[in-house]
């Protein structure tokens, strides 16, 4: 179980018709993934390379014709210098985003602009003005859910970045050490080490995600004889909050390394000390201090409100706080804050709790890693008395 599923869906789909939009379909994905408990990553890509059944939609291609005599890259299947390809693709983004940005059920948006599988094959060929414009067509729509983007080439990443700084980046091929079978060039060795820190996207884990996805699946690696324990060691040097393994099966003898790695994966929040008063009037406020150690690589990205519970047999109340765990990176963290005492506050006993909270349900739905949770999410600190 996960809670993060990921969709991955070709624009001839989502758009069939020109200006119609299969929303039945995208809406399908994202209550299912929230009826699962998880959210959704979703990436509409403008076509793949299966020939017909992923290329453009029928009726685009039929506005640019049969484009395969022209010389592009190996893995474009239409012109994105057209002004019909701008014109369209930027148009679906932006519906996209007027349906579905800051639904709290879709983890981030993949920015997908050229290439197949949406993958940026060649954005480094793209004019200035068309990358900025199919950049721009994201930044603009999404401005309240995460983005991630393939770290294809300075100019772009940078351009990105200059837009909106909290905008994460994806790879699509952590795993990948053919140069150990005598490839010349590979991913682990090539690609990432060198290009992560040239195309000046080695910092965004601090402010948003770094998603990476396997090189074929993890029984591959076995197979070729490569060294999970260095590709695991390189994605947490590299930040790593996901991964996806195509719904594929971890090897067996892999499963221990790969539960380790899920420790440190993301954020990990341990909570290592909470001091707070016994007794307590109800005309005072209620004063306390934490330390925390994230022991995970990155913080959460999502600003879930921290709070308090006092809960009795007869009254249960709730305190939010104003800490933002988006700050909480890697290493101690001090939280050192008070919460106001309702004046007309019951006398009594009351179990003190902690939880991190959903925004939208109010409740308690990212796990500490401490004993003493209970089984609505809550996690018990000791007892206060209010008198």
């Amino acid at each position: 179980m996960t809670t993060i599923a990921y969709f991955r869906i070709y624009w001839r789909f989502v758009e069939p018709e020109m200006g119609k939009y299969n929303w039945d379909m995208l809406d399908k994905a994202v209550k299912t993934a929230a009826e699962r408990g998880q959210t959704l990553m979703l990436r509409i890509a403008p076509y793949g390379t299966a020939g017909k059944a992923d290329d453009v939609p029928d009726w685009y291609r039929a506005l640019v014709g049969d484009e395969s005599s022209k010389h592009m890259m190996a893995k474009w299947r239409t012109d994105p210098e057209n002004p019909i390809y701008i014109e369209h693709w930027t148009k679906l983004v932006r519906e996209v985003g007027k349906r579905y940005d800051g639904n709290p059920h879709i983890e981030l948006v993949d920015i997908s602009i050229v290439g197949a599988w949406g993958e940026g094959e060649g954005t480094e060929k793209l004019s200035e003005r068309t990358m900025k414009t199919l950049v721009d067509a994201y930044i603009d729509s999404f401005p309240n859910t995460l983005l991630v983007a393939q770290e294809t080439d300075r100019r772009t990443n940078q351009y990105i970045l200059s837009k909106r700084p909290n905008v994460g980046w994806r790879g699509d091929c952590l795993g990948d050490m053919r140069c150990v079978n005598g490839a010349k060039w590979c991913h682990m060795f090539d690609e990432y080490p060198e290009h992560i820190v040239e195309y000046g996207v080695d910092q965004v884990w601090q402010k948003a995600p770094v998603a990476l996805e396997a090189c074929w699946v993890m029984q591959h690696w076995k197979e070729q004889g490569w060294d999970v324990k260095y590709i695991i060691d390189q994605s947490l040097k590299w930040h790593i909050s996901s991964f996806n393994n195509k719904s594929s099966a971890v090897p067996e003898e892999w499963q221990p390394q790969v539960s380790e790695w899920l420790k440190k994966m993301g954020y990990r929040y341990v909570l290592r000390k909470f001091t707070y008063p016994r007794v307590i009037s109800p005309d005072e406020k209620l004063e306390f201090t934490t330390w925390w150690e994230n022991k995970g690589v990155a913080p959460c990205y999502k600003k879930f409100p921290l709070a308090l519970r006092l809960k009795s047999s007869d009254l249960t109340k709730t305190f939010k706080t104003d800490a933002d765990i988006r700050n909480w990176l890697p290493g101690d963290i001090v939280y050192n804050s008070a919460v106001n005492m309702p004046l007309d506050f019951a006398p009594g006993e009351y179990e003190l709790q902690v939880g991190i909270l959903d925004p939208e349900s109010g409740k308690p739905n990212l796990k500490l890693a401490i004993e003493g949770i209970q089984s609505d999410g809550w996690y018990n600190l000791g007892t206060v008395t209010v008198r």
